[in-house]
């Protein structure tokens, strides 16, 4: 069933929704049918100082995941903290349930933050998904946080082609709605797709991700958070509590989960 924006979406309690975590993919898919009519994709945060970047990655030999989100000033992108966890893989891989086997170990590593983002971006979708839940959109209801989707393929919809010149765009449409856009975020790179995930529209998720780009197609708070999870996989599930080393910023000295 293709999503459609609820006209009137249901409220969110203040600091997040909390629900059961499903075991199978039908209990997961209806659970998500439940989700949507929740989702805000309007708005945007008025003053943004601090802003994260998550991203996984699995170890498909030793069935663990390695979940990171890592904390930037912005717009200087400055590092500011970063918390790193691993988990066992939980729910099995069903494309469009990704927030099920993912959000479990995401939220572990945002419960080990000194510090609270006022936004998050996620490497993976928001509102642009079947059913309107994708991982974005679930992460922000569960924290009550605005989020942004940013997903290097498209999972649904259709566009127009996009310009070459860094900032051209293309309205993405699914169901007769417009659900995100295909952002270039620079000259000779593919386009990234860019969906609200909640508590944000889509002209202010726009800005932020143009504002959060560095040179590189994928914006710097996502791009770090990869690496960061690529380098503790590299060298096998040790993050099962806080590592080492101390960064000092202008917010203070905060315990910062980076690997050594």
């Amino acid at each position: 069933m293709p999503y459609r924006t609820p006209t009137r979406p249901a409220p969110v309690p203040p600091g997040g929704l909390r629900h059961r975590w499903p075991r199978t993919a039908r209990a997961a898919v209806a659970l998500q049918n439940t989700l949507r009519s929740r989702v805000r994709a309007v708005g945007g945060p008025q003053r943004v100082r601090l802003v994260a970047g998550a991203d996984l990655a699995y170890d498909p030999h030793r069935d663990v995941l390695y979940a990171a989100i890592l904390v930037f000033r912005y717009p200087e992108l400055e590092l500011v903290e970063a918390s790193l966890v691993t988990r066992p893989i939980g729910f099995p891989y069903v494309p469009g349930l990704l927030s099920f086997r993912e959000l479990p170990a995401m939220l572990a590593a945002w419960r080990r933050l000194k510090c609270r983002p006022q936004l998050v971006l996620c490497d993976g979708q928001g509102i642009a998904h079947p059913r309107g839940v994708g991982l974005a959109s679930h992460l922000g209801l569960l924290l009550g946080v605005p989020t942004i989707g940013c997903a290097k393929s498209r999972l649904v919809g259709e566009h127009r082609a996009v310009g070459r010149r860094r900032g051209d765009r293309a309205a993405l449409r699914f169901g007769g709605r417009t659900v995100g856009t295909v952002l270039r975020t620079r000259e000779g790179t593919r386009p990234i797709y860019v969906s609200p995930g909640h508590l944000i529209g889509l002209r202010a998720a726009i800005r932020f991700v143009l504002g959060c780009c560095r040179g590189f197609r994928v914006p710097e708070p996502i791009r770090r958070a990869d690496h960061f999870v690529a380098a503790a996989r590299r060298r096998g599930p040790r993050a099962h509590r806080p590592q080492g080393r101390v960064l000092e910023s202008r917010l203070g000295t905060t315990p910062c989960a980076e690997p050594p």
